[in-house]
């Protein structure tokens, strides 16, 4: 642990302590306006730059005071952490919006066009296979309606294929309700026109299906990755919407047929409504499904802020004093001295021990040498030993280069005092 800066270090040191002061200034702006631009999509314009700009103050002057005091440091630590938190999260809400406003939408574009191209691409499939049931059912009804007119009693005979079951006992039950008159057998009669009555209903759902088949097919042909998802969906649900699905349950004979998914909206939303929108959704994928622009836009928030920190906690005590600065300065006071003279006649007291040791004896020190050797004992850089019933103290090698260092470079007071010293 130094204990001194020496004036020569300090002229060269000075400048760069400006310098990472002026650093940390300029990160703090930045830092401030990333807060503020966060704080203003979901708080007024007011409000948010006077906020920003106390949570910026707090982040700097806490960062400085817990750089060199030693008193409430857990609570000032408490206050930085809650502060960067509340500087961090809105600077990476700003930061992600700014990130997300032409990256974000063109990827949700193309996310939705691969949804909707497999559910289109599904709901054809299954079209297409109704159909080619349905054409399966055309064809029958018409041979059963010639059967029916020419040899009659098709009502009676069961079918293999559930739909054409369906229909026989259809016909079969409507002449249950017919009078006597009408008999069963062949030739034009009321079964023969019930049979072609179900045909025509066949040919209608098969023309149905057919339709809906080519509205997906032109929906497929006119969808674009880059597409507003707006236009995306309005155009999917036109051709989705349009899909007979009862006649596909009755041609498929699947009454629990699985239907595509409908994308939901609030999973592709391209382009948010207001600020707070971007607030949510940017908190909301960063916690559910992150990729890496929310990476980055997070860690880049947090980086601004742990640099000012860095920066201000590591400038502080060098720009207001270090430690061992103000042990002699407080010594001095004891003594109502100046620093360097308090250091000069301090030094005055210092003789070698055989090992060639800076020694002071205790008995000839003032009281603010004193309370400066006291802590210089604590902090294990000076031991006291007793020597024919004296105390001294025997000082640390390299506290006493450093003490020796400080009087390079003499101030005015140390020079005014040097003609009545000698």
């Amino acid at each position: 642990m130094p204990f001194a800066v020496s004036s020569n270090r300090q002229s060269v040191t000075r400048p760069i302590v400006i310098g990472l002061v002026g650093a940390s200034c300029l990160l703090s702006i930045v830092s401030w306006y990333t807060t503020e631009q966060g704080m203003a999509l979901y708080l007024s314009t007011w409000f948010s730059l006077v906020a920003s700009l106390g949570v910026q103050a707090a982040l700097v002057l806490v960062a400085w005071l817990i750089g060199f005091t030693r008193t409430r440091r857990a609570l000032l630590i408490a206050v930085y952490v809650i502060t960067a938190a509340v500087s961090i999260g809105f600077s990476y809400v700003s930061l992600f919006t700014w990130f997300s406003q032409r990256e974000r939408p063109l990827a949700i574009e193309r996310k939705l066009y691969d949804t909707l191209t497999a559910a289109s691409a599904k709901a054809e499939e299954i079209v297409g296979s109704a159909i080619a049931e349905q054409q399966k059912h055309v064809l029958a009804l018409d041979e059963m309606t010639a059967a029916e007119k020419e040899h009659g009693f098709i009502a009676r005979a069961e079918d293999a294929d559930p739909y054409l079951n369906q229909v026989r006992a259809a016909v079969a039950r409507e002449a249950q309700t017919y009078s006597r008159g009408y008999r069963e057998g062949s030739g034009v009669g009321v079964r023969y026109s019930a049979f072609d009555r179900y045909a025509n209903i066949a040919r209608q759902s098969l023309n149905r299906l057919q339709q809906a088949r080519i509205s997906l097919t032109d929906f497929r042909g006119r969808l674009k990755p880059l597409d507003p998802t707006e236009t995306q969906l309005q155009e999917f649900h036109r051709a989705y919407d349009a899909i007979p699905w009862s006649d596909i349950e009755q041609s498929l004979h699947n009454a629990r047929l699985e239907r595509p998914a409908l994308p939901n909206y609030a999973e592709f939303v391209d382009r948010p409504a207001t600020g707070q929108e971007d607030l949510l959704i940017a908190f909301q994928e960063l916690f559910t499904a992150p990729t890496g622009r929310h990476v980055f836009a997070f860690a880049l928030a947090a980086f601004i802020d742990i640099v000012v920190f860095l920066l201000a906690y590591s400038s502080g005590p060098h720009f207001f004093g270090s430690e061992s600065e103000r042990w002699c300065t407080a010594a001095a006071a004891l003594d109502s001295l100046d620093d360097q003279i308090f250091v000069r006649d301090f030094l005055r007291k210092l003789v070698p021990t055989a090992r060639g040791m800076a020694r002071a004896d205790a008995g000839a020190l003032t009281p603010g040498e004193q309370q400066l050797c006291l802590l210089l004992a604590a902090k294990n850089l000076a031991v006291t030993r007793e020597e024919d019933g004296n105390l001294y103290y025997l000082l640390d090698q390299g506290v006493h280069q450093q003490l020796l260092e400080s009087l390079a470079t003499q101030g005015f007071p140390f020079r005014a005092s040097a003609a009545p010293a000698r």
